[in-house]
């Protein structure tokens, strides 16, 4: 059979990229879609603002290749550009690609075989590996070993408060179901985050994955390293609003563990909501002391609070070990008694 009336057999992925500025990077990302084992698919890609040869660049590949569109954002920012793109797209499959990154051969062909054959209610990830001219720091590498790690197994939501758990440019899923889980609607950063974060609440199932199929570039300008919308303070913001909004048990009284940076900011945002929770910590010069007009009580206070559900912000390994088997004691499950938060 001819192999492209076979590949026109197969679902029409649609791969949605925003870039700004990556002209460096723009043809090996290109040429490894362009390479995919798997040819049914249409690349969206959408400028957003360059001021360099980016958008010269991807229209001397759309001149020769007709899968590839290419849009100028019509608002500002990855959200705008991506509702643009989406827009545009005609696939029964959705992907997103960053500009900047480098898709392994058969990264199509993997995730859309594991999307079709478990079959709607469900995302496909894939593991991913960071690289980097200048090496990567052993925070990324931990983050990527982490990654791999639930989606090895498909439990990337297990730990959905810590991080974003499902790699924005290594996922697939079926276009009615991105739609049910809102798509890039909205206006809410980190996107990723937000989207995984909805993902989870629409209760799609993570497939899980034990291959390496997204090379992940790092490098000092890239925008989740230089973006306000990447801070910190986004994070919580975003694991806050969530939690209140699927986990929370209103009925059961609510535990702050820790009073660094972000047990602090979350308390604060507790009291604006006025929420009221209590707040333990185990460094001796705090507790009793009293934050935000919050005293921190040790401990030892959480073994008089009646069926709590805690927010932990003990970032420490150790003392992480620690808490969850004090925990396993006392008979209480994560993702429903207990949060890690960082």
């Amino acid at each position: 059979m001819n192999p492209y009336i076979r590949a026109m057999e197969l679902p029409l992925i649609s791969i949605l990229t925003p870039f700004r500025n990556t002209a460096q990077f723009l043809p090996e990302c290109l040429d490894s879609i362009i390479n995919q084992s798997y040819q049914n698919w249409e690349l969206l890609i959408v400028d957003d603002g360059s001021t360099d040869m980016s958008y010269e660049l991807v229209n001397r590949y759309a001149d020769k290749d007709s899968r590839i569109k290419l849009f100028k954002n019509k608002g500002k920012g990855i959200i705008a550009a991506l509702r643009l793109a989406f827009e545009k797209s005609h696939g029964d499959l959705i992907t997103r690609m960053d500009s900047d990154d480098i898709m392994l051969p058969n990264k199509l062909k993997i995730l859309s075989d594991n999307l079709l054959r478990s079959g709607k209610g469900h995302v496909a990830v894939g593991q991913v590996n960071y690289f980097s001219d200048t090496g990567i720091n052993a925070g990324y590498r931990s983050y990527e070993q982490w990654l791999n790690r639930l989606t090895e197994t498909g439990q990337n939501y297990s730990e959905i408060y810590k991080e974003c758990v499902i790699p924005s440019p290594c996922w697939m899923i079926y276009r009615e179901d991105l739609i049910k889980s809102g798509a890039f609607e909205p206006d809410r950063y980190p996107e990723d985050y937000d989207l995984t974060f909805r993902f989870y609440a629409n209760r799609m199932t993570c497939i899980p994955c034990s291959e390496v199929l997204h090379h992940w570039r790092d490098y000092a300008s890239r925008t989740s390293r230089t973006h306000e919308h990447y801070s910190q303070n986004y994070f919580l913001d975003i694991k806050l609003h969530y939690f209140l909004k699927l986990d929370h048990q209103k009925n059961r009284p609510l535990v702050i563990w820790g009073a660094g940076f972000k047990g602090k900011s979350i308390a604060k945002s507790l009291i604006e909501f006025e929420i009221p929770f209590d707040w333990i910590c185990d460094n001796p010069n705090k507790i009793g002391r009293k934050i935000y007009d919050k005293p921190l009580k040790p401990f030892k206070y959480l073994a008089s609070v009646n069926d709590p559900q805690s927010i932990i912000t003990v970032a420490n390994a150790e003392a992480q070990i620690e808490i969850r088997a004090y925990l396993a004691d006392q008979h209480m499950q994560p993702m429903q008694d207990y949060f890690f938060f960082c």
